[in-house]
């Protein structure tokens, strides 16, 4: 190639830094030639945003990413953003079926948003199919559950199945119930117990997001004050937000909400409730006839609008962490989305986990505890026996119980029943040998014989009978009780307090009571 003198060009290397420059620039600045949105079947495109932006439901890690399809024109109307979807997904084999064209199977997503145009310049597939035209899926909801597939390091898909429930159509078609007007803001009640108590109630009143770490006195008043927590967000006009362990814990904060503000202001979400109320529930809080929630950790993605309180009791509990992929704690989701929607958050523990004592050593949220006066007052006091205490009594030594402790189920009789917790179950679950302690074994099998009864021995492998035994060391015929189990513990309690009655309660339990009391069991 030569120039217009007839001198050849020189090449790129000898050519001026500047015209390189100028060709990098015009590169960078050229607009890749997109080609208008078609199908493989050439079906009738959407006049405005025929491109669907579809999240598929597929938990792999390099499908997590959105893929682009065009909108057909008769499901323009239905295509809207959150709404669900049945798309063509995978290559499979191409069938030819009257002049078209098809490819892989139909499987359920999310579209996610509308555009103009897509970055592919191939053929795009059309949607299948609008499941659904309610809008499932909002933006909070979608950038909630990005947050926690990248902290978890999971797939969005796998968190969006946790997020929302699966569809029921005969919910679906139900109307909500009407939004009620915010409630007045409640007094500050058994909060008054703690040192920053009322004003914590104040400061969610007033519209404020205040982050406590609650350490709650013993005793059942803590639904109580949850509630008053939750109704004082609501009397703000926001919603609120609270995650329990278990579907126990939830029924008593869901009688202390109805106690409190009556029926219609809050939802229950929990894994018992069966699909078409669960999902009647979510729609209500999707909705915005809802503005408070409480449940167990299906609850902790719950769409609550203008959220103003996150709170979360009892996070030390196993329950708190997910099962499923990528294993979510409730707790982590809570302050993910204190920290997003900048809402209250709310802790609350009879005991301090490490997290939440590492939330107040940070400064990230404060300590809601109540003077050491008042805790001492509301805790039981808590007595061990030492080695000091078995010095002193000697007749300690060989006792079942030490005095103490017997001196403690005594006192406790006269107000109520009498919790004794026994490590073993059955009656003498090990039997030794009186003289030389060696263990008694069966003649059969060698395995351990116990006492069914006062005169029953039997082995506790093969269940033989034994009679006739002797020590196989010493030659002793007299056996000791090595271990002694819960029915020989419940037996000497009826017979240490003749006025009570001891009933063994489960494998490793006894429970004791007065006899001039009423049945409370």
């Amino acid at each position: 190639m030569s120039s217009e003198n007839g001198q050849p060009d020189g090449d790129a290397e000898s050519a001026p830094p500047e015209q390189l420059a100028l060709i990098r620039e015009s590169v960078r600045k050229a607009k890749a030639p997109r080609a208008k949105p078609r199908t493989w079947r050439g079906a009738a495109l959407a006049k405005e945003l025929p491109v669907a932006r579809v999240l598929v439901d597929k938990g792999v890690l390099h499908l997590d990413r959105y893929f682009d399809y065009a909108v057909p024109e008769d499901l323009d109307a239905d295509a809207q953003p959150g709404v669900r979807v049945r798309v063509r997904f995978g290559a499979g084999r191409h069938r030819v079926r009257e002049g078209r064209r098809e490819g892989g199977g139909l499987i359920d997503g999310f579209l996610v948003e509308r555009l103009a145009e897509s970055d592919y310049s191939g053929p795009l597939a059309a949607l299948a199919q609008v499941v659904s035209p309610e809008r499932v899926l909002d933006e909070e909801l979608l950038g909630l559950a990005r947050a926690v597939a990248d902290r978890y390091a999971g797939s969005l898909a796998d968190v969006l199945q946790l997020a929302v429930p699966p569809r029921n159509a005969r919910a679906e078609q139900r109307p909500s119930p009407t939004p009620l007007p915010p409630p007045p803001a409640p007094g500050p009640g058994s909060w008054d117990r703690y040192e920053q108590g009322p004003g914590f109630l104040a400061s969610l009143a007033s519209g404020g997001s205040p982050r406590a770490v609650w350490n709650a006195l013993p005793g059942p008043e803590w639904s109580g004050e949850l509630a008053r927590a939750v109704a004082a967000t609501l009397a703000s006009g926001r919603g609120a937000l609270a995650v329990l362990p278990d579907g126990r814990s939830v029924a008593r904060l869901d009688a202390a909400l109805t106690g409190l503000l009556g029926e219609g202001r809050h939802a229950v979400l929990t894994a018992d409730a069966g699909p078409e109320k669960r999902y009647a529930q979510w729609l209500a809080v999707r909705r915005g006839s809802v503005r408070a929630v409480i449940g167990t950790r299906a609850a902790m993605f719950a769409p609550v609008r203008d959220l103003g309180l996150v709170a979360v009791w009892d996070d030390g509990d196993d329950s708190h962490s997910e099962q499923h992929a990528p294993q979510p704690h409730s707790r982590e989701v809570l302050l993910l989305r204190a920290a997003q929607d900048g809402c209250g958050f709310l802790l609350g523990s009879r005991d301090c986990t490490v997290e939440a004592a590492q939330l107040v050593e940070t400064g990230w949220a404060r300590p809601l505890v109540a003077g050491r006066e008042r805790v001492r007052a509301a805790a039981p006091l808590v007595r061990t026996v030492g080695d000091g205490d078995l010095a002193r009594d000697e007749a300690a030594r060989a006792a079942r119980l030490p005095s103490l402790a017997w001196q403690a189920a005594r006192e406790g009789l006269r107000h109520g029943p009498v919790l004794v917790q026994v490590p073993r179950r059955g009656y003498v679950p090990r039997m030794a040998c009186a003289r030389c302690r060696e263990p008694a074994r069966c003649r059969h099998c060698s395995g351990p014989l116990q006492a069914q009864g006062t005169d029953d021995l039997r082995c506790a492998w093969c269940g033989r009978g034994e009679t006739g035994w002797h020590c196989p060391e010493c030659g002793g015929f007299r056996l000791r009780a090595q271990v002694v189990g819960a029915r020989r513990t419940a037996e000497e309690l009826g017979r240490a307090f003749p006025a009570g009655r001891c009933a063994p309660r489960g494998a490793n339990t006894c429970w004791t009571r007065c006899r001039a009391r009423p049945p409370w069991w």
